[in-house]
């Protein structure tokens, strides 16, 4: 929830503007007000314009537009140290600061008009480094499947649904707390999501999903369903409270299904899912790397690209494929 009241007047335009125009998602406008508050905090910090120890204490309602013109790209690189050194935040949460920055100055100096430089424009983003996905095997896959069939669970078609979902389709925990039942399309089988950036993607349903849906909808809730602002009426998966189900409970979900396969539930997760069922798409489905990106919904070819490595077995095969090999 952001409070605006504790903004400065410039910030809640630019909060405005990116819901508006740019059409971002609240998770985004959130995200944005969360990175410029840590900002505007350090740049108190940093030009002595507070005496509060406490950082989250510190107020940036009164930082006025003439002291943002102050501020130069070796103040934006201050920041980024202080992130680094004080919060040892990793480089992609550098690098998602570093851009809301840039949108932030340039919609200043381009846009409202208010500040005639812009020090972001020649900001580069960290190097973030490159690391393999983790991801759950086939094996492990079915065992997260049994277990989440558990007929002892009395919500074992919902959870059974959610976890298909995710193993077959690759979709966002966001994505799948926002389905609601008239997203999907029975008879082309397929669904609409509401994913990053506020964008919407089709995702196709297989076999396995439409038959985990339908399975979980001759027995989901009909009566006592929460009217309120979730549109709880309309959503695909309830909680025991007969609303939308949330982030947490579905994480709760997943966390102990891991447990009860087996696996280790601090090393993957519900985003995890997301990278197995890509993983094994890529690797047993033969799928294109740009259908895989149509399907997961990565604007950058890059991004997806992290699905096409290989397992050592795979390496090795290839080496002895080799024609030259036997020479």
């Amino acid at each position: 929830m952001i409070n605006r009241e504790e903004n400065p007047e410039y910030l809640n335009s630019f909060l405005d503007y990116s819901a508006t125009i740019l059409n971002k998602s609240p998770n985004s406008i959130k995200e944005y007000n969360y990175d410029l508050g840590m900002f505007l905090r350090f740049i108190k910090i940093h030009f002595n314009l507070t005496k509060e120890t406490e950082f989250k204490n510190i107020l940036i309602k009164d930082i006025s537009i003439n002291e943002i013109k102050k501020i130069k790209l070796d103040d934006i690189h201050a920041f980024l140290a202080y992130l680094s050194n004080v919060h040892h935040s990793k480089s992609a949460t550098r690098a998602r600061k570093a851009s809301t920055i840039r949108v932030f100055f340039k919609y200043l100096s381009q846009k409202a008009g208010l500040i005639e430089f812009n020090p972001s424009q020649n900001l580069e983003n960290p190097k973030q480094d490159r690391r393999l996905p983790k991801y759950l095997s086939l094996d492990d896959s079915k065992k997260l499947l049994d277990v989440a069939s558990d007929e002892d669970n009395r919500n074992c078609e919902r959870d059974y649904a959610i976890t298909t979902l995710f193993l077959n389709c690759g979709m966002r925990l966001s994505e799948l707390v926002g389905i609601n039942t008239k997203d999907i399309n029975f008879s082309d089988c397929k669904l609409n999501v509401i994913g990053k950036g506020n964008k919407e993607r089709t995702i196709y349903l297989n076999k396995a999903c439409m038959q985990a849906i339908a399975n979980y909808l001759a027995v989901k809730p009909k009566e006592g369903i929460k009217h309120d602002s979730k549109f709880s009426d309309k959503a695909l998966f309830l909680s025991e409270r007969r609303e939308r189900i949330s982030n947490r409970t579905v994480q709760y979900i997943i966390t102990k299904e891991l447990e009860k396969a087996g696996l280790d539930s601090k090393k993957y997760s519900v985003h995890k899912l997301r990278h197995t069922a890509a993983t094994l798409m890529y690797q047993y489905g033969q799928v294109d790397i740009r259908a895989l990106q149509e399907l997961l919904g990565h604007e950058s070819i890059s991004t997806t690209e992290i699905y096409t490595h290989v397992n050592n077995e795979q390496i090795r095969d290839a080496v002895e494929r080799n024609p030259l090999a036997n020479l």
